[in-house]
């Protein structure tokens, strides 16, 4: 499931890239307002696609428990009734790769989970830069707000 992560990939090349253009480490004054606007749904699409891969890896995790736990019954069951030393190993070697799938699934769902708030923060922490450059940006300009009269009344 980790492998169908929507956005950004698990693939180290395509998240560097993609935190180069999106999550900027310098101040970058020279967006337009539609590229800002862009990288900004662009950024908050990244966060809701690693909270959804969570939620998918999530899911199958949780039903994967039913099977989980019929085969563990089965596997105990079998290790109890096991007549001699090789039966009762095989049934042992069983449960401990029944027990590395468990810890597998909540590896996944774990690193799921962890990735969903490392976007969410990165996110945040990227959208609090471009607040900051877009205020200065909007104070150094010789064109920023400019008082007119106005007539309300006629």
């Amino acid at each position: 499931m980790l492998n169908e992560a929507q956005r950004l990939a698990y693939n180290i090349s395509q998240i560097d890239q993609t935190f180069q253009r999106l999550y900027p480490q310098s101040p970058t004054g020279s967006l337009s307002q539609q590229q800002f606007l862009t990288d900004a749904q662009a950024r908050r699409q990244n966060s809701l696609a690693g909270y959804q891969d969570a939620l998918h890896v999530q899911v199958g995790v949780v039903q994967g428990l039913s099977v989980t736990q019929s085969q563990t019954n089965a596997l105990v069951s079998s290790s109890q009734s096991a007549a001699g030393n090789l039966q009762a190993t095989q049934a042992g070697n069983q449960l401990v790769a029944l027990l590395t799938k468990q810890v597998a699934e909540l590896t996944a769902a774990t690193v799921a989970h962890a990735r969903s708030q490392n976007l969410e923060g990165a996110r945040h922490v990227a959208d609090e830069q471009a607040g900051r450059n877009q205020l200065s940006v909007f104070l150094t300009t010789q064109q920023g707000y400019q008082a007119q009269p106005v007539q309300m009344f006629h």
